[in-house]
């Protein structure tokens, strides 16, 4: 790690190959916390490069903890997180729209890093229990749509380093790898990430892979659809900028798109949010995600089409009833 670690102060880039090594040593115990705080500093000081980001995302797909969901075709929804904002938990939210709208969903989530809530403190708040077993997620995934894969339990690099990760409290390069790492594999993925140098690192990278793909971000930050501002969407062949207004959608205000202070008030935020009872601006941003996500997976339908299917599964409670049921298979 020494040398690595000299070959990186000065400047210079991993290989694939040598990125993947790396990324097995810190799964398999070979460097101490220091040596690995100080790897993730330096990807906190200048971008991660494709080479780099597809060479540790072999090494932990490699090591992943198989999963067989049979031969449904899922989307995974989510955000790289770390830009700061502490949103509620949009993005899981929306996976549970999408599956109230008859799609199915395989999210990928962890504890939140640097927010106070990520998908997996929302979980547990409703009692939900994480399990590698196969057969039961793909139970969960067949009778009510949606199947939630703990990542650390996952894989061993990602439990090694969360300790880490949490004392530093900032974004690191393994919230990039986050989304990319999915051990189902899912054909499709709806992506939020929080500046348009990784939007187009992401389009690289899911050129790459064959994933049928929509990277998201809102130019004032967010790492989601927010709806605080004009967004832009890169999929295959095409990059558009959007508007909320040009979509019918009212332009929200950062405070009101808040997770609060605790994993117990972001979990009630979520709640309203399924409930029917929630802020016009809260619903919105999530139809908003649980749309385009729609959009990847039937990039045939407009975008019209997708947004009054997302609406229509929150409003009628279709995704609520999907979420009730998901907690009892997954007590």
């Amino acid at each position: 790690m020494k040398e690595i670690l000299y070959k990186l102060f000065e400047h210079r880039y991993l290989g694939r190959e040598e990125a993947r090594t790396i990324l097995t040593g810190i799964a398999h115990g070979a460097y101490n916390d220091a040596q690995i705080a100080s790897l993730i500093t330096v990807f906190l000081m200048r971008s991660i490069s494709v080479e780099e980001l597809i060479g540790f995302r072999e090494a932990l797909l490699e090591m992943r903890t198989p999963v067989d969901l049979g031969n449904c075709q899922p989307i995974d929804i989510v955000g790289t997180g770390g830009d700061g904002k502490n949103t509620f938990n949009i993005s899981t939210a929306a996976c549970f729209v999408v599956a109230g709208a008859g799609y199915p969903v395989v999210k990928h989530g962890n504890y939140g890093a640097t927010s106070v809530s990520g998908a997996s403190n929302v979980m547990e708040q409703h009692g939900v229990r994480f399990t590698t077993d196969s057969a039961r997620l793909r139970r969960s995934i067949e009778t009510c749509g949606i199947a939630y894969l703990h990542a650390p339990l996952f894989n061993q690099a990602l439990k090694a380093v969360a300790p880490i990760r949490r004392a530093l409290g900032v974004r690191t390069f393994f919230n990039m790898l986050g989304p990319l790492v999915n051990p189902v594999m899912p054909r499709y993925q709806l992506l939020g990430v929080y500046n348009l140098p990784l939007l187009r690192l992401y389009c690289y990278t899911y050129q790459e892979s064959g994933t049928d793909y929509a990277v998201v971000h809102s130019l004032d930050g967010y790492d989601e659809i927010s709806l605080t501002d004009a967004f832009k969407v890169a999929m295959p062949g095409c990059e558009k900028l959007y508007t909320p207004e040009e979509l019918g959608f009212a332009r929200c205000r950062e405070e009101e798109l808040s997770g609060g202070e605790t994993p117990e008030e972001a979990a009630r935020i979520f709640d309203r949010v399924l409930d029917g009872t929630a802020t016009r601006a809260q619903s919105d941003c999530v139809v908003a995600n649980a749309a385009f996500a729609i959009r990847v997976m039937c990039p045939h339908k407009s975008l019209e089409t997708c947004i009054d299917e997302a609406r229509t599964s929150l409003d009628s409670g279709r995704a609520k009833s999907v979420f009730r049921k998901f907690v009892e298979l997954n007590r």
